[in-house]
């Protein structure tokens, strides 16, 4: 697949919309994935992410629509300890101004993502050896779940309980959903990434690639990328998804990925 398919691009931008957004199934033991009105939002008790996945709207029903699920997840948060959620746009949706409802109603974007999609076997063949000393560690546990929150902290200066505790509750109630996997430099976690498979679905999402600033330029991030597709190539699925930052875009690029399109999360945190 390359940037110039644009024909076969539109197909798969759309079996992306239908399989991911549209007909999504939930991605997490305790999620719950539904159809509302003009949209497809997720809600999950904790620290699960809540939001909006797709919405069929027009310039008619956008303001009523987006009304709704603020009133909605309000009501939640009252519950839950806080309304905070997520409208997940991405360019190609309508009404073509929905960011601008989107803002006039009170959300706050944040920084757009690429997504992009490549065929699982293309990057499964890719020719990638760890740099010497480095080792991979598929992650089954709490403490390899622990080796990739350290690499995190390192690599993007966060802590992330929400991720831990989704990885922590796929690898104990569906761990064929997940593939993580940990780069060690002998005992220290240098890299990490997960991959999610959703029964029945044509793309594998990559996500958290994130390597050690000290260890970034040698080919780790490529390392992980190649792991994860040949697991996929091995399930049978044809595409992998990742919706990249800027950073890892040229770098997914160079490898073969194709761009869909760009997203860009509108977040409400209770009221502009």
């Amino acid at each position: 697949m390359t940037t110039t398919d644009q024909d076969e691009l539109l197909k798969v931008r759309d079996r992306y919309d239908a399989q991911m957004r549209r007909d999504a199934q939930p991605d997490t033991p305790h999620a719950r994935v539904e159809r509302v009105g003009g949209v497809v939002r997720r809600t999950e008790r904790g620290l699960g992410w809540n939001g909006v996945l797709w919405s069929d709207l027009d310039e008619d029903t956008a303001d009523a629509e987006i009304a709704a699920q603020v009133a909605y997840f309000g009501a939640r948060g009252q519950e839950e300890g806080g309304p905070e959620f997520e409208w997940k746009l991405y360019a190609h949706d309508r009404p073509a101004d929905l960011g601008d409802r989107l803002l006039a109603a009170g959300f706050v974007p944040e920084a757009p993502e690429t997504l992009l999609v490549a065929r699982t076997e293309d990057l499964a063949s890719l020719p990638v050896e760890p740099p010497e000393g480095v080792t991979l560690r598929v992650v089954t546990d709490e403490a390899g779940v622990d080796l990739m929150m350290e690499v995190h902290r390192r690599a993007f200066g966060t802590e992330r309980p929400r991720i831990r505790q989704q990885l922590l509750s796929l690898l104990r109630e569906e761990p064929d959903t997940i593939e993580a996997v940990v780069a060690m430099a002998g005992d220290a976690p240098v890299s990490a990434a997960r991959m999610e498979m959703r029964p029945g679905s044509a793309f594998a999402g990559l996500w958290g690639g994130g390597t050690d600033p000290q260890w970034r330029g040698r080919g780790l991030y490529r390392l992980l990328v190649a792991h994860r597709a040949r697991v996929a190539a091995a399930r049978g699925i044809p595409y992998l998804q990742v919706d990249a930052s800027d950073d890892s875009r040229p770098i997914l690029e160079r490898l073969g990925f194709a761009v869909l399109g760009v997203t860009t999360p509108y977040l409400w945190t209770g009221g502009a």
